[in-house]
């Protein structure tokens, strides 16, 4: 199957998208919702 004129561009696009480094905050985010995650499941036990 043939793909679209515009396949090609789109998937430049979101491999761009995808090989950008996460920025700081949203890494930082992610650790407290990881360590809060796990203080969580500890109490629940």
């Amino acid at each position: 199957m043939d793909e679209p004129e515009w396949a090609n561009g789109l998937k430049q696009l979101y491999n761009s998208v995808v090989d950008e480094p996460l920025p700081d905050t949203f890494h930082d985010l992610l650790s407290k919702l990881d360590s809060g995650a796990e203080g969580e499941s500890s109490t629940r036990k």
